[in-house]
């Protein structure tokens, strides 16, 4: 693992965790959730190394983790506006141009997973970007501080995989998931019961991580 840093099109210095695998495989972006950091994804980071993948990067969204300055301003999420948590989408942004503008990656060859409010984020970068293959999603909801979700989904090719998962006594993302399952012909829905949310899920549900690792892996041709 690589600790690397590099600055969003609104002057936000990311940190990220890069891991380095097969060469010219498929890579991967990981998007926590609130108040999670990068470090929540690295089991899964390791994981995907060993099935193949070339380059898998964690990022600290802007205000989490080591991802607290913006030129001379320290961020901190607690005190976000709505607008200040949709901007995280910069940060998306620039981490999958450091992907392809420093490790050689391809949008045709990335694939984007999130927990939470990552989650949405994720969706929404997939959205944007139609070559991306697949995004996964643990626990998204409707709208997470403004960041929502159906209406991306909505927008979704064809061709984009999309995994979803959630855990029956998180009722919000629950019914999420069960929504967008039903909006996104092809989808994989993963119902769980008592692993909590987000990327705790992958602790507490076992077979949800090797599903979700394989997944991603055999998403990309």
């Amino acid at each position: 693992m690589q600790g690397i840093k590099f600055a969003t099109a609104d002057g936000v210095t990311i940190a990220g965790n890069y891991f380095e695998g097969t060469a010219g495989g498929t890579a991967a972006l990981l998007l926590h959730m609130m108040p999670a950091t990068k470090e929540s994804w690295t089991p899964l980071a390791e994981a995907l190394g060993g099935r193949g993948f070339g380059a898998v990067l964690a990022i600290d969204q802007r205000g989490h983790g080591a991802s607290l300055a913006q030129g001379d301003r320290r961020l901190d999420y607690k005190n976000f506006s709505d607008a200040e948590h949709r901007a995280k989408r910069l940060d998306v942004e620039a981490a999958a141009a450091w992907l392809v503008n420093e490790r050689g990656a391809s949008l045709a060859r990335l694939v984007v997973a999130g927990a939470s409010i990552g989650a949405n984020l994720a969706i929404r970068f997939a959205a944007d970007h139609p070559a991306v293959p697949a995004v996964a999603a643990l626990s998204p909801g409707l709208d997470y501080r403004g960041v929502t979700s159906a209406d991306a989904v909505a927008r979704l090719g064809a061709g984009q995989a999309l995994f979803l998962a959630a855990s029956q006594e998180d009722d919000y993302s629950f019914a999420t998931v069960r929504g967008l399952a039903a909006e996104k012909s092809g989808a994989v829905l993963k119902e769980l019961r008592g692993a909590g949310h987000g990327t705790a899920m992958l602790v507490n549900a076992p077979d949800l991580f090797e599903s979700l690792a394989d997944w991603l892996r055999k998403s990309v041709t």
